[in-house]
């Protein structure tokens, strides 16, 4: 079956193509959920806030604590729900606001870390959810469901940008910074365009090269983007991907650069300068090098194999969600070019259900 037919079949690729449109929706049923409200005035403003989920949602949670750091200056940090099933004692004994993040509302680890948190008097749950109809949604203190974000793909696309963009909405009305709600109320017009030239443009280098290995780099709230683009390249393609924060990637990891290996940059405006430094130094050592950039400046064309500039609002943080769908099209499209269906990748279900955990 060729490349193009079997493309046009997949979930995946519909779902990550409809992202713009899906994250309007999203934020407008934010607009009028009672549930921000009552987070917004309920919370006590010293509380550390705690995100938490598994797989594409834990790296989810990374940078929206990172979020809501930069946000609404909030004492925040992520964690796998497999270590606060594991390593209870890992959350503080403190006031606390867990936020549970689980596109299903099933996935075993996530629900059974909501029950464990429940539990705790000096905590509040948050729980976010792409189904309305999962209990998850429901035992929380405060569940917040964006329904339009619903997918039939077994790997997460459009949730995981549409859910990360409904955290920082949520952020910035904590800090009750209409700036911010604005800007974020800006991304999905101004990425729009994107979603018409990127594409092809990512299709026509996955046919052109092979690679061995994939890196992804990414600094403060890129990090955890970073890391999604290598979950969706190994998800989607069973090909081998890492990920680490930019500049570290000079302390060891860089051993791998050579001409069978893409390095992927999730630019910061933050950490620019020094990131253009790594990316030109990769670029040397003879790597391929895919650039997410809010800047195409001279620097950056000439060491780009491939550059993907997007938009710059203001707070950074509020362009991560224009910044995810690019590596799950490299995932997409490398896969198919596998022969694979990214509908069904090996050994992997849409959600992961665990009878017991032990």
């Amino acid at each position: 079956m060729a490349l193009t037919e079997l493309q046009s079949q997949t979930h995946m690729e519909r779902e990550i193509l409809s992202q713009p449109e899906c994250w309007s929706e999203c934020l407008r049923s934010l607009e009028t959920d009672p549930i921000v409200r009552a987070i917004a005035v309920d919370l006590d403003p010293g509380a550390e806030w705690l995100f938490i989920g598994c797989g594409t949602s834990y790296y989810l949670a990374l940078a929206a604590a990172a979020s809501f750091s930069a946000i609404c200056g909030r004492p925040s940090r992520a964690l796998p729900a497999s270590e606060v099933l594991l390593f209870p004692e890992i959350v503080t004994k403190r006031n606390t606001v867990a936020v549970l993040i689980s596109r299903s509302g099933r996935t075993t680890e996530t629900v059974k870390a909501m029950d464990l948190l429940n539990a705790r008097d000096d905590i509040r749950t948050i729980t976010v959810t792409c189904a309305s109809d999962s209990a998850f949604a429901t035992r929380a203190d405060y569940p917040l469901v964006l329904a339009a974000a619903y997918e039939e793909s077994t790997v997460m696309t459009r949730s995981f940008s549409a859910m990360l963009l409904g955290l920082q909405f949520l952020a910035a009305k904590l800090a009750n910074n209409p700036e911010v709600s604005r800007q974020l109320g800006q991304l999905p017009p101004l990425a729009k365009p994107l979603f018409a030239s990127v594409p092809e443009q990512v299709r026509e280098f996955v046919a052109k090269h092979e690679f061995d290995d994939y890196a992804f780099l990414g600094q403060g709230p890129f990090y955890g983007v970073a890391c999604e683009a290598a979950l969706k390249v190994m998800e989607s393609s069973c090909s081998y991907a890492q990920s680490f924060h930019s500049l570290e990637f000079r302390h060891g990891p860089k051993s791998i650069a050579g001409p069978r290996v893409l390095v992927g940059f999730f630019i910061s405006e933050t950490g620019y300068s020094a990131e253009i430094d790594l990316l030109e130094e990769v670029k040397s050592l003879g790597s391929k090098t895919f650039v997410v950039s809010p800047k195409s400046e001279t620097r950056v064309k000439a060491a780009a194999d491939i550059l993907i500039e997007v938009p710059s609002l203001g707070v950074e943080c509020t362009r991560l969600a224009a910044c995810i769908p690019w590596g799950q099209l490299l995932g997409l499209y490398t896969g198919l070019k596998k022969g694979l269906n990214p509908d069904s990748p090996r050994n992997l279900s849409q959600v992961v259900i665990l009878n017991d955990i032990s």
